[in-house]
């Protein structure tokens, strides 16, 4: 039995994979538009070393097979080289069969780790790591306190590259409001074009809790966008995209326009569907409000 404090929360792409909590919450914890660690039993804390080992341990006795090990929560690349190294080698030591260790990461979380850092995880089964940029826009970041510029994401995203590490990058459809989507759009699509991610995802920005936290980094003046909004910002944001071989998906239950391809050669297809929702919609398989969720 695995020891967990809930909420836990991983990518779509880890459904079949064993969540490992070595952390508690975020480390950073003050997105105004994220509410995934704001209870109060998430506050951020990296778990015990010997708790960590007996999970791990007693998931090498579990019957059903697993392949992949996701380490939770929001950022577990925090910790240190230390503990990051010796979490590998318990899973290489106790489940010798798996294949693929992945985690979030926040961009600030690899200031003090340098390539060789990260190319020592990699070769100890560390694979992909899930960056959520959220934008590329640096106006967008700010008012939404992300603690990040389009150059530290930039940074950070060609290190997990230059590491030989996979990355997984989410941008947030309608994070700046209609005023500042046009530019939250293009600047999204820069920041992807100078750093080609292998995979790319789309969320829709929502807010079960309410939008007071956010509005009040935009001094009151944000509003929501309605779906043929977000459809424009999209096809905009597709259509300023220049990448070279990135698995591309909106198919999160956010998005009212699930999308898959390969970026580049699936661009126009892509459009063409945008395009369709925006003047057709009633010939398009749309997400109804009530199926769609975090």
């Amino acid at each position: 039995m695995l020891s967990y404090i809930e909420p836990v929360f991983r990518p779509p792409s880890e459904a079949y994979s064993l969540i490992l909590q070595v952390t508690n919450g975020c480390s950073w914890n003050n997105c105004t538009f994220c509410e995934m660690y704001t209870q109060e039993q998430k506050k951020f804390k990296a778990r015990k070393e010997e708790e960590v080992e007996q999970d791990i341990i007693n998931a090498s006795k579990m019957i059903q097979p697993f392949e992949k090990v996701f380490l939770a929560d929001g950022d577990a690349m925090v910790l240190p080289m230390r503990r990051l190294k010796a979490i590998l080698q318990s899973i290489k030591q106790h489940m010798p069969w798996v294949k693929r260790v992945s985690s979030y990461c926040l961009p600030r979380n690899l200031k003090k780790k340098s390539v060789d850092d990260l190319k020592e995880l990699q070769a100890l089964g560390l694979d992909m790591l899930y960056v959520g940029c959220e934008s590329g826009d640096d106006t967008v970041l700010e008012k939404v306190n992300k603690g990040e510029t389009y150059e530290t994401q930039k940074d950070a995203l060609q290190k997990i590259h230059a590491a030989g590490l996979r990355s997984s990058v989410m941008i947030l459809n309608g994070l700046g409001g209609p005023k500042l989507s046009e530019q939250h759009a293009l600047n999204s699509a820069r920041l992807m074009n100078e750093t080609q991610p292998h995979f790319l995802s789309t969320l829709v920005v929502s807010f079960p809790l309410g939008e007071d936290r956010l509005k009040q980094g935009f001094d009151g003046d944000w509003e929501l966008m309605d779906q043929h909004s977000l459809f424009l910002e999209l096809k905009y944001f597709i259509e300023n995209l220049e990448l070279e071989n990135t698995v591309f998906r909106s198919d999160h239950a956010s998005n009212y326009l699930p999308l898959k391809g390969t970026l580049g050669k699936d661009k126009q297809q892509m459009l063409d569907q945008i395009q369709m929702a925006l003047t057709q919609p009633e010939k398009v398989r749309l997400r109804q409000e009530w199926q769609r969720g975090l």
